[in-house]
């Protein structure tokens, strides 16, 4: 088997398929010598996992396209990434690969060797995938809090010029920002703070964010995020808001708001289904130039904006001759202070100013050839996209993100649900691939992060329901998940990771958000499956903390003493609504903020909020009931006496 992964936006996965498998010579000798199969790695996760694993081990690198050669059995024998149509840049061309693989193959002795790589690194995953059970029975556990460790080590690779952490290529290191924003909430200092407040301006005002109409691009090819892979992923801009949303919490500056609002906008404007759930990504590529939708040259700037061209080409860095290969890929570089000293225009009107100049722009982008949109809705990618509206929700009190939330879980449990299983992929009105671990993961976040937006118990038990599925399908032996469930197709191998990848690990979410669970009900059952989760890993993460920060920020989660405050009153009125606003704009990682709405006449299932409404309120208003455990204490004075609770 000819086996090429890829997906939709990928770039060179659009230049192999040209130059190569549309070419009929080509294309002959493939069909002649191999069965050929294309994978979509967003859909099949578990494989691209397997067989990019063997391409790594083989090769040092890997990458998409992935193509690799696969025995009968589904064992890789040789691989790699893109290769040309002809031997060029050192890489030997696609048509004297396929030959000299088919002449090989043919040859038993010769084929028992190559089968031999394959074989070794299929069993070196299965004892990966056995080595947390092992580590576990070993004893190993939480004896200290990691985190500082994998913080120096963090800062260690910090971008004092740029911003972000180590050289070029760079990826928008969302989970290294979050775990340096929890800690600096835990622990003060201002290094973790300064490093992250940085990073996330330069990311926002570089060429890796689309300055028209929002959101993030793939990654930077450099190190100071001018030039990006221009695709744009749902899931890296549904990972990137809740960044945002955190740095606005702690510091207070609008400027992460206005960038997450940014981000927001831009996937609820152009990724939104008619269902409203959200498509997976934009292409990079239009009338066949990376880059070509979203790049200027002057002259056109010129010509739409007219006399406002020059105040719009200082701030972003418009040139004559360009900043990227002749043409101007659009980042702020000069700031309000800096135009208004220049052109004499106050500083108050200087941003209303860009705003109409932006629009303006992105009306005759608008003209142009958009590149494609990959339509299919993934269950894992559409539940960040969930919490991402609805921690927006909480921190910027706006209702049309709650909205959005709801809208898109309901479709989400009105499509990719059955009998109590979920599907990975929806598309063309089709429900497909049995969901994996990281969609049930990412799935019970988000519905936990509905219900603490709308309290809404409905999303708590099913919430429940996807726990219980983790557990009965998923669960491994000395703790954690495997990938894949355990009625999933059969695979070379059952793979068990906490190691964060392009997405956080499956793993990691799962841990932290069945302690999230295991806080809002009281049960056991969850805190310890999620305590069997980090010790299964927790070694792993001590030894290379880079790769697990997802799982390190569970780690901080389960350390820390929860907390909950009940805000006891009627939920619609609008002193209630506003004591939660003020809540939930607290940087309080560790608490819950619950609502016992005193007219709702069914009974909750929380114990905190059964005891809060049995105390009930003295004068009919709003009370604020700090609880552990199920026990409430004496109320606290005001709103206010409850913000500080929840700072402490």
């Amino acid at each position: 088997m000819l086996l090429s992964v890829g997906y939709s936006s990928c770039h060179w996965c659009h230049v192999m398929a040209h130059e190569s498998f549309e070419d009929s010579a080509i294309a002959r000798v493939m069909n002649e010598s191999f069965v050929p199969v294309k994978v979509d790695r967003e859909e099949r996760p578990d494989v691209d996992e397997i067989y990019m694993a063997f391409v790594q081990a083989t090769t040092g690198a890997g990458g998409w396209p992935l193509t690799v050669f696969v025995a009968p059995d589904r064992t890789p024998f040789f691989g790699g990434t893109y290769f040309p149509p002809e031997d060029r840049w050192g890489r030997p061309g696609f048509p004297r690969i396929l030959a000299a693989i088919a002449a090989v193959w043919k040859e038993r002795s010769r084929r028992t060797e190559l089968l031999q790589n394959g074989t070794r690194l299929l069993d070196r995953l299965r004892q990966a995938a056995e080595l947390p059970g092992q580590l576990a029975a070993r004893g190993t556990f939480i004896t200290s809090d990691p985190v500082g460790g994998a913080v120096r080590q963090f800062l260690g690779s910090y971008d004092r010029q740029h911003g972000g952490f180590g050289a070029a290529p760079k990826f928008p290191p969302s989970r290294q920002l979050t775990l340096l924003l929890r800690h600096h909430l835990k622990e003060g200092g201002a290094e973790s703070l300064d490093a992250s407040r940085f990073t996330l301006r330069r990311m926002a005002d570089g060429g890796l964010f689309d300055q028209l109409a929002g959101g993030f691009h793939r990654y930077s090819t450099d190190a100071e995020w001018l030039a990006p892979h221009f695709e744009k992923m749902l899931y890296d801009n549904a990972l990137l808001a809740p960044v945002y949303l955190l740095a606005y919490r702690i510091t207070g500056d609008p400027r992460f708001a206005e960038d997450a609002r940014r981000v927001l906008d831009w996937m609820r404007g152009e990724m939104l289904n008619p269902g409203g759930a959200f498509h997976a990504a934009l292409d990079a590529d239009s009338e066949g130039e990376e880059g070509r939708y979203y790049t200027w040259m002057s002259s056109e700037v010129e010509e739409v904006l007219g006399e406002d061209a020059a105040l719009f080409g200082a701030a972003y860095d418009v040139r004559d001759r360009g900043n990227w290969e002749g043409r101007t890929i659009l980042r702020r570089v000069m700031d309000d202070a800096a135009l208004e000293a220049r052109f004499g225009v106050p500083a108050g009107r200087i941003e209303s100013e860009l705003a109409a100049a932006r629009q303006r722009l992105l009306a005759r982008r608008g003209e142009r050839v958009r590149p494609g949109l990959d339509d299919k809705v993934l269950l894992s990618w559409n539940a960040l996209a969930v919490t991402a509206f609805a921690r927006a929700h909480r921190a910027l009190g706006d209702e049309e993100h709650l909205r959005v939330a709801q809208t898109a879980a309901r479709f989400l449990l009105d499509n990719l649900r059955s009998e109590g299983r979920y599907f990975a992929v929806w598309s063309r009105g089709r429900a497909k691939v049995p969901a994996m671990l990281e969609d049930h993961a990412f799935w019970l976040q988000a519905l936990l992060d509905l219900f603490e937006s709308d309290f809404d118990e409905d999303w708590l038990r099913a919430a429940e329901e996807v726990a219980d599925v983790l557990d009965r399908h998923f669960a491994a032996p000395g703790g954690g998940f495997y990938t894949t469930a355990d009625d999933h197709e059969a695979l070379p191998v059952r793979t068990r990771s906490g190691y964060d990848g392009a997405l956080p690990s499956g793993n990691a979410v799962a841990a932290d958000a069945l302690l999230r669970l295991a806080t809002l009900t009281g049960s056991t059952r969850r805190r310890d499956a999620a305590r069997a989760t980090i010790t299964a890993f927790f070694a792993q993460s001590v030894e290379s903390p880079g790769g697990f920060a997802t799982l390190l920020t569970a780690v901080q989660r389960y350390l820390a003493e929860p907390r909950q405050i009940v805000v006891v009153g009627p939920g619609g009125a609008n002193e209630t609504r506003e004591a939660l606003r003020q809540l939930w704009r607290i940087p309080a990682e560790n608490a819950v903020v619950l609502l016992a709405d005193v007219r709702e006449t069914r009974e909750s299932g929380l114990p905190a909020v059964r005891a809060a409404r049995e105390a009930g309120t003295e004068d009919g208003g709003t009370t604020f009931l700090p609880c552990r455990g199920g026990v409430c204490s004496l109320p606290l004075a005001n709103v206010e006496a409850a913000c500080d609770y929840l700072r402490s």
